[in-house]
């Protein structure tokens, strides 16, 4: 108890704000490249069709959850975290500066390029020396990565809120500009910063960095085969990876109707809602920010109420039922998108209030928060020592193939009526959460059959 009240070192705040600046640029950028893809030339964009629009995002999203394997590969054998680390972040800024003079489809893929691999040396390299900070205090572990969630949503809130009025003001170069430069600004606050980490955290490859002889001799203990309870346990975490693959796949998709269909002309949109106030038009960015501020507010509140759960008599409920609500959440949230597109008749009726468009931010976002920050610790309770590291890595690679799939899925659904396509979207995703709760006591005996 001791060490999780104690007051957290500054080598932290050194790694959470990096993650800040970089979410932050991250998020504007996203959402300000399937905008400027498709706005027309007279406009500022590149005048690329929806389509290429949502593949370039799909691409952004998918690879970027791909690339810290080899990032983390790297800084595992071979060089420095604290080298990696301003590598990634410079990169990052390359690919923004691309994107800022981009002439053409090309420019936005190299910029994808040069982001992706950033984020490869970037993002699961500092989580490590983050942790590694606390070596030997897996308590407060619970503690420090819980404030850098909080650090990274407040970063994309920041990113999407601030940034897109540059975007609205000074045309979406600039919003590239800026991404660029903040990612500069985050690279001389990690070269200021660097000296006040803990435990020469990074200093060496992970392989060798703050690692006991005891710990060293264990890995290299003989692994031996997966007992019948591992192997149900292993199918377990596989089972609920899968569903938190279409979870996510959907979750993603839920963004291109809200640019595209819902959006205003003037950001590439339909107009099939009103995105102003008084004379202000609010950046579809804002949707993004939702979600963000959502996360912010809600991910305290849900870890406060799980904790109290798992102190009553019967317990707290089961990973499997959480990941069926936040899949039935996932599944209101198309349904208000359908409403919302019969009440402006798909674009020849009078605009939606914004209210509706909020009303599925704040589900999808209650979806989210109610299962996906569980997922390492069901992992990490549950898995076969010797499958750890690889069952961990599953988790967000999942989203490798949620990212490749959900811009080619948004195509396909172009093809038919909004409201026809996504209430059949709407139905499927209903349908699994209603199984996955219907299978939930089986799916128990799975993790905690002692046979």
């Amino acid at each position: 108890m001791e060490a999780t009240s104690r007051k957290l070192p500054f080598g932290f705040y050194v790694c959470a704000l990096s993650f800040s600046f970089e979410r932050l640029a991250y998020y504007a950028a996203k959402w300000g490249m399937v905008v400027f893809a498709v706005l027309q030339v007279a406009k500022g964009g590149l005048g690329l069709t929806k389509a290429e629009g949502a593949l370039l995002q799909s691409w952004l999203v998918a690879f970027t959850y791909i690339t810290p394997l080899i990032g983390g590969w790297i800084a595992d054998k071979w060089v420095s975290p604290r080298i990696l680390v301003p590598v990634g972040e410079l990169l990052m800024g390359a690919g923004y500066f691309v994107a800022w003079q981009a002439t053409s489809k090309t420019s936005l893929i190299l910029c994808i390029a040069l982001v992706a691999i950033g984020t490869g040396f970037f993002k699961g390299v500092l989580s490590g020396v983050n942790g590694r900070q606390f070596e030997g205090e897996d308590q407060l572990l619970i503690k420090v990565f819980s404030w850098q969630y909080s650090f990274v949503n407040v970063g994309s809130f920041c990113g999407t809120t601030f940034l897109s009025l540059i975007a609205l003001k000074y045309g979406y170069r600039s919003l590239f500009l800026a991404c660029g430069i903040f990612m500069i600004i985050d690279t001389l606050w990690w070269i200021f910063g660097v000296r006040f980490l803990k435990n020469d955290a990074g200093k060496r490859p992970f392989k060798v960095d703050n690692r006991s002889e005891e710990t060293n001799e264990t890995v290299e203990k003989t692994v031996e085969p997966l007992t019948l309870r591992e192997k149900k346990r292993v199918a377990a975490i596989v089972i609920v990876t899968v569903f938190s693959g279409i979870f996510w796949l959907i979750w993603y998709m839920v963004y291109m109707p809200v640019y595209y269909e819902f959006g205003p002309a003037g950001q590439g949109g339909k107009g099939w809602a009103d995105w102003t106030i008084g004379n202000f038009t609010m950046p579809t960015a804002w949707f993004d920010s939702a979600n963000g501020l959502f996360c912010i507010i809600l991910c305290p509140i849900f870890a406060t109420i799980w904790y109290k759960m798992s102190k009553r008599a019967k317990g707290d409920w089961s990973m499997w039922k959480k990941t069926a609500i936040g899949i039935l959440l996932l599944g209101f949230c198309i349904l208000f998108m359908v409403f919302a597109a019969m009440l402006a008749k798909e674009g020849k009726g009078t605009p939606v209030g914004i209210w509706i468009i909020i009303l599925a931010a704040f589900s999808m976002t209650v979806g989210e928060v109610v299962f996906s920050p569980l997922g390492n610790a069901f992992i990490n309770e549950y898995a076969p020592k010797q499958l750890l590291g690889t069952l961990l890595g599953v988790w967000p690679f999942v989203i490798f193939f949620a990212g490749l799939g959900y811009g080619p899925l948004y195509n396909f659904l172009e093809r038919f009526s909004f409201i026809k396509a996504y209430g059949v979207v709407a139905a499927l995703i209903l349908a699994c959460g209603f199984v996955m709760l219907a299978f939930d006591k089986r799916f128990m005996r799975l993790v905690d059959d002692e046979k």
